[in-house]
């Protein structure tokens, strides 16, 4: 994974975060995948956060667990305690234990991961991390799922304007939501497709984040000179080669998602 970037003047680097945690090498959402980022140096943690059946937010991607957990149970049908039961990292790497010199892992960092672990990992860590922190949308607990949250977050003191964390979602209504319940909060807009940002653009609030795709940055070059010349702050998903740093640093982008957050550390450390 080779590859050279250079720094665009004075302009300052972007923030590296890790994409599900360090999901390149480690079974994404787990604990042992963000233990991973903050060894590597990553400046900020992305997950995702679904409710659970008895009102616990936990993260996991997907809807369905067939892809992480090898069951077909919805993480929204299903208690903590039984998602507890389940292996979250066997699938990313199922010879494991037929490698006699693999070192030995913590089960427990393979479980299910609720939000509020991952906020008491970060909330004890010897530095500064932050947290993005996704919300699935559509889903059937609807705006509880922004309401449950907040709430977590105002128990760690982080729903103000020097919190660490900072909520995302592809979903208009849920930034909206988040933002009545938390005014102060950073919130960053998802964009999926390039075609839905002039859809956003008159109604996206001024201090809101915009978080494009990658891909679409590459597709279509005239978002991000637009995002740029309106003087947005950028946070890009997900970036993982040197070509992709490179765009984003061209773009004064202020933070990048990534499934590879040592290889970008690398990269901007080397920097010209």
């Amino acid at each position: 994974m080779a590859g050279t970037v250079r720094l665009r003047g004075s302009a300052p680097r972007p923030q590296v975060v890790a994409h599900r945690g360090s999901s390149h090498d480690t079974a994404e959402h787990t604990l042992g995948a963000y233990l991973r980022a903050l060894e590597v140096g990553a400046e900020g943690l992305e997950c995702d956060v679904r409710l659970t059946a008895d009102g616990h937010l936990v993260c996991v991607h997907d809807r369905d667990l067939r892809r992480t957990a090898s069951t077909r149970g919805a993480v929204s049908t299903m208690n903590l305690a039984e998602l507890d039961e389940l292996d979250f990292a066997s699938w990313k790497n199922p010879w494991a234990d037929l490698d006699d010199e693999a070192p030995e892992v913590d089960p427990e960092t393979g479980k299910v991961l609720t939000l509020r672990k991952l906020l008491e990992t970060v909330a004890d860590f010897d530095r500064r991390v932050e947290l993005a922190i996704e919300t699935k949308h559509p889903t059937r607990y609807g705006g509880l799922v922004e309401r449950r949250l907040v709430e977590l977050l105002d128990d760690f003191g982080w729903s103000g304007k020097k919190s660490p964390a900072r909520v995302m979602s592809f979903s208009y209504n849920a930034i909206n939501r988040v933002q009545r319940l938390a005014p102060d909060l950073r919130v960053v807009m998802l964009v999926e497709k390039a075609h839905h940002w002039p859809l956003l653009r008159p109604v996206v609030g001024p201090d809101w984040i915009i978080g494009p795709g990658i891909k679409e940055l590459r597709d279509h070059p005239g978002l991000g000179k637009h995002l740029r010349k309106a003087d947005r702050e950028i946070h890009v998903w997900t970036v993982n080669t040197a070509d992709d740093l490179q765009l984003c640093l061209d773009l004064d982008v202020t933070a990048v998602i990534s499934d590879h957050p040592a290889h970008m550390l690398e990269l901007l450390d080397s920097a010209g």
